[in-house]
């Protein structure tokens, strides 16, 4: 595999003077840019203008990464070129939540082959229930497929999401990479590292990611309650406050949704994933020194899975909860899953409305048993998830 990452800013156009030579059916295009390029797209014309018979897939962000650094009104671009593998891209669009399943299900029929080994899905962060996302290409894919990627987002503003799609950028699309062949290698990890506070609480009216009622209470007034004069900020300011869902008591698997918006006439709440009616629910909040320990735990997963050969790219999407929250520190997370991946790795990435990733134990790596369950878990079934670091490294061997 061949990888060239480089960088675009408006001031000092490419970071390249010219761009890599690696144009092919083999090779992969990957872009993550600032929201504002959907109007301004000359940029991203002069891209796919440079690789007309490669793959371009990308979408708009909350902040781009590229190498350990976190860049506004930029693009972040790798370009793999791969040499024994194959890749193939659908897309479909979608205009409400409630398509999201069937749109997971057809993607995922359209890449599904004997050969495939890995899918890489980017969503409209807006238009889109993560979970039933995730649960349609489940309910086709073999479980040793590995599916990985995120949902499109715009800042802070939720206002639009855009996705890739031929080239150019357009909303209410999601896209997902097919990777084919026995050569490649995908590994991933997914950490947050919120702390729970507050009482638990049972679900007791839901619908899909709509969440109503709480212990019978109105969701939205509780929510505010807890959040004080921040509850006048929302739903922006829910970034900084998650939910964290189980199943039950004796579930130690914890999955986390951010607010995507909020409904003041019905008091609900609207959340990228599902919530569940019969789960409990706790609220998170931040705790920095966790946060980055837990990018620095996303790494380590996805580097003790790799068997070295040849350049790595590590594509890195955390949540825009998470860089609110880090602020000026946001950079020690993204600094640190760099340099706990294999020495010339190299990373591009982005924040994002959500995160797609198998789910990994909670447990303690240090511990045997519990290094089993993290064994075990890298091939277990995806997951849509809030508020974590979430990494796919892609190589071949």
């Amino acid at each position: 595999m061949k990888l060239s990452t480089f960088s675009f800013e408006p001031r000092n156009r490419w970071s390249v003077s010219e761009f890599p030579s690696l144009d092919s059916e083999r090779t992969l295009v990957i872009v993550f840019a600032a929201p504002e390029y959907i109007e301004h797209p000359a940029a991203l014309a002069e891209l796919a203008n440079a690789y007309p018979t490669s793959s371009l897939i990308g979408c708009s962000t909350a902040g781009e990464i590229a190498g350990p650094f976190i860049n506004d009104g930029s693009l972040s671009v790798a370009v793999l070129q791969f040499e024994r593998s194959s890749i193939a891209v659908a897309s479909v669009k979608i205009d409400q939540s409630s398509d999201s399943l069937a749109a997971g299900e057809q993607l995922a029929k359209q890449l599904d082959r004997d050969d495939l080994c890995s899918v890489f899905i980017l969503s409209d962060g807006l238009h889109v229930n993560g979970s039933e996302l995730v649960k349609g290409f489940n309910s086709v894919l073999p479980p040793e497929v590995v599916v990985t990627g995120g949902l499109a987002a715009d800042g802070d503003r939720f206002q639009r999401t855009w996705v890739i799609r031929d080239g150019k950028p357009e909303a209410g699309v999601i896209t997902a990479t097919g990777f084919y062949g026995d050569s490649l290698q995908i590994t991933h990890g997914s950490r947050g590292g919120w702390d729970s506070f507050g009482p638990e609480r049972r679900v007791t009216r839901s619908q899909g990611n709509i969440l109503h009622e709480l212990d019978g209470r109105p969701a939205l007034a509780l929510y505010k309650e807890y959040l004080g004069e921040r509850a006048a900020g929302l739903p922006a300011t829910g970034l900084l406050f998650p939910l964290s869902i189980r199943q039950d008591a004796t579930d130690s698997r914890q999955l986390v949704r951010t607010i995507l918006a909020v409904d003041e006439a019905s008091q609900s709440m609207t959340f990228a994933g599902d919530i569940p009616k019969g789960y409990i629910a706790q609220l998170m909040r931040a705790n920095f020194d966790r946060l980055c320990n837990g990018a620095s735990q996303a790494a380590d997963q996805a580097r003790d899975h790799m068997a070295i050969a040849g350049p790595v790219l590590a594509v890195a999407i955390s949540c825009v909860g998470r860089r609110l929250v880090l602020g000026e520190r946001t950079e020690e997370e993204t600094e640190i899953t760099l340099h706990n991946l294999p020495e010339g790795a190299e990373q591009i990435g982005f924040y994002s409305y959500g995160e797609i990733s198998p789910c990994i134990s909670n447990g303690n790596k240090e511990n045997t048993a519990a290094r089993e369950v993290f064994l075990a878990d890298q091939n277990g079934p995806c997951e849509f998830h809030n508020q974590t670091m979430t990494l796919t490294t892609i190589s071949e061997v």
